[in-house]
């Protein structure tokens, strides 16, 4: 099972391309500088694009309109 949910995440973004896009951005930026808004073992995916997705689900990345 995949975590966190899709059902979770598009009550917080509308449409699963903005949350493909969003997500994807989030991931090269951790792979490219490093930062990470959680701690290593807070996180329960082990790839940057689950980490992205677990950010976005907690709140950590803030969409602009």
């Amino acid at each position: 099972m995949l975590f966190p949910s899709i059902d979770k995440l598009l009550n917080i973004v509308d449409s699963k391309y903005k949350l493909v896009h969003i997500a994807s951005r989030r991931s090269k930026g951790m792979l490219e500088n490093k930062h990470y808004q959680l701690k290593e073992g807070e996180y329960e995916n082990k790839k940057e694009i689950g980490r992205a997705l677990e950010e976005l689900e907690k709140g950590l990345i803030v969409i602009k309109q």
